[in-house]
């Protein structure tokens, strides 16, 4: 890669439960794309899990800061989903493109809209489950929500899934291997694609 090219923002995005964290996350520690591609981390009002590190996996923001971050610009996209705020920190995004590196965006379908509308050039793929009853069990066995929380999040999911069609990639995700596979060959069509 020359020294002067500009990396790529790569977006990942799907319904909850569609298995686009876990693919998002294969991709990461893939050999192929390693020193390639990086993740940007995103912002937060959600909680943090115990598992979870500021700055790692979130950078976490009480609502107060968000907003004052969100007024000031500081975002290539935010959204606010299933109750919480989401950011994409513009700066650093901007700082990785110059230097080379493609970024790969984990975001739900209102961010990558807005993403798109500003960086038209952005490659984007949609990760989507087999079906709206397989999506349904994921959500269910995760457990992780509570039933009002279930029910948004599929009605959320059928809203989205209509969304498929204006991304340049479709994957569906009923092998997560395979899934995998064809999200890191899309990718690195379009890194070994820079000018």
């Amino acid at each position: 890669m020359k020294k002067n090219s500009k990396g790529k923002i790569i977006i990942l995005s799907g319904p909850s439960g569609s298995g686009k964290t876990t693919i998002h996350n294969n991709i990461l520690s893939s050999r192929r794309l390693k020193g390639k591609i990086v993740r940007s981390v995103s912002a937060t009002t959600r909680n943090r899990r115990s598992s979870e590190k500021d700055g790692r996996e979130y950078f976490f923001l009480s609502p107060k800061m968000f907003a004052y971050k969100k007024r000031a610009g500081h975002f290539l996209e935010w959204a606010r989903v299933f109750g919480c705020y989401y950011g994409t920190p513009a700066k650093h995004v901007k700082d990785l493109l110059a230097s080379g590196k493609s970024v790969l965006l984990c975001i739900d379908v209102q961010g990558a809209k807005k993403v798109m509308k500003k960086r038209p050039r952005a490659k984007t793929v949609f990760v989507r489950p087999p079906s709206l009853a397989e999506l349904e069990q994921r959500l269910f066995k995760r457990g992780t929500e509570s039933a009002k929380d279930f029910r948004i999040r599929l009605k959320t999911a059928r809203q989205e899934m209509r969304q498929a069609k204006n991304y340049d990639c479709i994957v569906v995700n009923d092998n997560l291997k395979q899934a995998c596979r064809e999200v890191e060959d899309f990718i690195a069509r379009q890194i070994d694609s820079l000018v």
